[in-house]
């Protein structure tokens, strides 16, 4: 099979994109086209995202998104080698809108459809970016998921931790909100970290030591309402001080999750990672990046994070990732379904599977 076009959708949370990317016979690969339309405006005023809002927002303008990726890539759609869709994990009602428009668009070109699971889209981004090869470590930090992921190959991964409770993203959201930060909430808990003193509050380091790579987040975030409560009513520079404690205890269970995730990883594979590959929203956070550049020196591992761009959702991962699958001929039937939930590792035991 000779190089790829992929056209690729993404409608699982409040990003509306469509992307065309390519993939040479050497399985290197190209953006040539990544529209993404934020609904971050939309979705403010609740302080969340409101599914039935996202849904009717993708309808309204994935057609012209789609259109401007198909422009922007100077291509028509005779020159597609197939066409892919995030299928789940994510909100019902935009994964529908994404899908259903990809089995339309795949149907009247006639071209194979890819019904991508939005993780592994994460997961393979760096091997876009990075020329990362298999087998790799994968943090995958976001706002609706927390896990530690050895990735051997398209389409086998061993998930090898996960979180017991709140993803780091929500984490990082609901602090915001009880300090009455703007939405989207981690931007702003970084923002505010950079200016206030990391030492004030000593905040608990949820399962630092443990043997087993999971994470939990409650804990952390509860010891940061109750110090908030009882400081009430907040100076800015409390906001400030409850934010640098607050993602400098992140940090660091971060990194000793990955410490502990990394010695499994040796366990299961044989061998050490190839990499530290790290994606979803919050590897853009700059403190996170520090601390695990410093990590995977000390494992002797290169460190791969995707420009924050493509570490948020986007239809670059998405497309990649089917043409990672198109190049080992796995394609969907036009009756797939649509799915909320869609664990990378189906097999993996946990008392809570975020995705």
């Amino acid at each position: 099979m000779g190089e790829l076009l992929v056209l690729g959708i993404e409608t699982t949370c409040d990003e509306t994109s469509a992307a065309v990317v390519s993939r040479s016979l050497t399985g290197s690969g190209e953006i040539r086209s990544n529209v993404i339309r934020s609904q971050v405006e939309v979705h403010a005023p609740f302080g969340g995202v409101v599914p039935e809002i996202a849904a009717r927002a993708h309808v309204e303008v994935l057609d012209h998104v789609i259109a401007e990726a198909m422009k922007q890539a100077g291509i028509a759609y005779r020159d597609l080698s197939g066409i892919a869709a995030a299928a789940g994990p994510g909100l019902i009602g935009g994964v529908i809108v994404g899908l259903t428009t990809a089995k339309a668009l795949a149907l009247a070109a006639r071209k194979p459809l890819i019904a991508v699971n939005h993780l592994e889209a994460h997961a393979l981004t760096a091997r876009l970016t990075d020329g990362v090869q298999f087998p790799f470590l994968l943090l995958l930090v976001s706002g609706g998921h927390t896990q530690l992921v050895a990735v051997e190959e398209v389409g086998r991964y061993t998930r090898i931790g996960t979180t017991l409770d709140d993803a780091i993203g929500e984490a990082f959201d609901k602090v915001a909100k009880m300090l009455s930060l703007p939405y989207p909430g981690g931007p702003h808990v970084e923002e505010e970290a950079a200016r206030g003193d990391a030492e004030r509050f000593m905040f608990p380091r949820p399962l630092m030591g443990r043997r087993e790579p999971d994470f939990s987040l409650s804990g952390l975030k509860t010891a940061v309402r109750l110090e908030a409560d009882r400081l009430a009513p907040l100076t800015d520079d409390d906001v400030a001080d409850l934010c640098a404690s607050f993602q400098a205890a992140v940090v660091e269970v971060i990194a000793d999750r990955v410490r502990a995730g990394a010695r499994v990883f040796r366990e299961k594979m044989g061998r050490g990672p190839s990499a530290l590959v790290v994606a979803g929203g919050v590897a853009a956070n700059g403190a996170i990046r520090a601390r695990l550049k410093q990590i995977a020196a000390e494992l002797n591992t290169r460190l791969a994070i995707p420009a924050p761009a493509l570490c948020t959702d986007n239809g670059a991962m998405i497309a990649w990732a089917g043409a990672e699958r198109l190049a080992r001929q796995l394609i969907d039937p036009l009756d797939v379904s649509p799915r909320a939930r869609w664990p990378l590792d189906p097999v993996a035991a946990g008392p809570m599977a975020r995705a």
